[in-house]
């Protein structure tokens, strides 16, 4: 059961700290310094715990993403070639399931806070001061907390500009997606950041005709290039229309359809058009001028190394304080964020794994060739085509690569990228190793892998780069 709260008078209650957000960074901040002997409070603005990495971020999608490889799988195995009428299935059909996946989740999370006696509150957070959070709940009931101790974890939103019309019925971003309740035959997707090229994927996986508008030269430019090419040519194989350098002028709404005004002067009509260019922290109301913090033009608030604002109690972690926006690296900035609160002096989360679900995965962790490239150092490549495995072969998920990057003389690991089925799977073979004193190439010549694996490719992209060296 939550730790009773500490009745101090009339309404108010005294806690150690206070997290102000349940996702990721505050699930992992505050059972961190409850771990730590700390009184804390998590206060969260859904009637149910998770944040919106549970409810409308990484746990939907993601269950949607498993759904529509299924469907492709299916399609392309010749004794399923036919799974009924799916191309009519709207998406709250589609994702059906993930609303099971998400009970279970909220139901897991709080059994985590249970165990942990931290106490729950749910409602709209605002701070007073420094030391004073005020509780606003759906009925309109104030509860006044009071701390030693604040984190800010509320996570961020779709940034909207102005002049979309996000009410409309055919106008979208990545969280009102999820609610699409009727069946579309063509999207326009602006922005091909992570979560545009995701959903691109998603789509033109379910046969709708989909135009991906990218305001940049290329996509997701800071992957290494060989990756991002890969995903660009297979989203143009699998029928996506890439427009790169692209910028919107207007856009004219209808009931059945829209229509997009590019600077270029084109005009693409679709049924309805999935804005994912950037997004917001959710900063908004929460009083942050009462204590002297101003976030950025994003809503983004600024940290040191232990995750500290410029006000000394109160700390920021995950989504809200901008770049790398992963649910993984989130938990872990949170965990640093109560860590230093607890008096220890944990570092900060630097060497991240990047996982990006498009369909195939996309996962890479270390150095690319080009930053190798720029700090002139001796690498050489070693790489494994998916096409050549037997459990790719096996499965039919052909479509993708392995590539190893480590230094010429001492054989140590500086990169592995991965594309293809799985790969944010894969990739922490080679983040062990990585992470381990005997980090060399030669680890996965000389280790045994299961036969048939995906695991294999790294054996076969190491031998590969040997080869290279004579």
């Amino acid at each position: 059961m939550p730790r009773k709260k500490e009745v101090v008078s009339g309404n108010f209650v005294k806690y150690d700290a206070v997290v102000l957000g349940s996702g990721p960074a505050g699930e992992g901040a505050a059972m961190k310094l409850a771990k730590a002997g700390k009184r804390v409070a998590i206060v969260d603005i859904r009637e149910q715990l998770g944040g919106n990495c549970t409810h409308v971020g990484t746990i939907p999608s993601k269950a949607l993403r498993q759904t529509v490889s299924s469907i492709i799988r299916y399609q392309r195995d010749p004794m399923f070639q036919k799974v009924g009428e799916w191309k009519q299935f709207t998406m709250k059909q589609v994702l059906r399931n993930a609303h099971k996946v998400i009970q279970q989740q909220v139901d897991t999370h709080t059994r985590f806070y249970d165990r942990n006696k931290i106490g729950v509150f749910h409602g709209r957070a605002y701070i007073q001061d420094k030391n004073t959070v005020l509780v606003f709940s759906h009925e309109g009931i104030k509860e006044t907390i009071i701390c030693k101790q604040i984190v800010i974890a509320t996570g961020s939103r779709p940034y909207h500009p102005q002049g979309l019309d996000f009410d409309h019925p055919r106008v979208f971003d990545s969280d009102k997606i999820l609610d699409l309740d009727y069946s579309i035959q063509k999207i326009i997707i602006y922005g091909a950041g992570v979560i545009g090229c995701e959903y691109a994927s998603i789509f033109i996986g379910l046969d709708h005709k989909v135009d991906l508008i990218n305001t940049q030269q290329k996509l997701l430019s800071y992957l290494d290039d060989e990756i991002a090419d890969a995903l660009s040519y297979h989203l143009r194989e699998q029928g996506v229309l890439i427009r790169h350098n692209e910028q919107m002028d207007h856009l004219e709404t209808f009931d059945d359809h829209v229509v997009l005004h590019l600077q270029s002067g084109k005009k693409i009509k679709a049924d309805a058009i999935l804005w994912c260019n950037g997004r917001s922290g959710n900063t908004e109301g929460l009083g942050l001028e009462n204590v002297g913090l101003v976030p950025n033009n994003r809503g983004q608030l600024s940290v040191n190394d232990q995750y500290q604002t410029e006000v000394e109690n109160i700390y920021a972690a995950g989504d809200v304080i901008g770049w790398p926006s992963l649910a993984s690296a989130a938990y872990d900035q949170g965990r640093c964020a109560g860590a230093n609160m607890s008096g220890e002096d944990a570092k900060p989360v630097r060497d991240i794994p990047t996982g990006i679900y498009t369909i195939p995965e996309i996962s890479s962790i270390g150095k690319n060739e080009q930053e190798l490239t720029e700090e002139k150092i001796p690498y050489e490549v070693g790489q494994a085509s998916f096409r050549h495995l037997a459990r790719a072969q096996i499965t039919g998920d052909t479509v993708g690569e392995l590539k190893i990057l480590f230094h010429r003389d001492t054989m140590e690991i500086l990169g592995i990228h991965c594309f293809g089925n799985n790969a944010a799977e894969i990739i922490h073979i080679g983040q062990a190793v990585m992470h381990s004193p005997n980090n060399t190439l030669k680890y996965f010549v000389e280790t045994t892998f299961n036969y048939p694996t995906m695991a294999e490719a790294y054996r076969v992209a190491a031998l590969n780069g040997m080869n290279r060296l004579f």
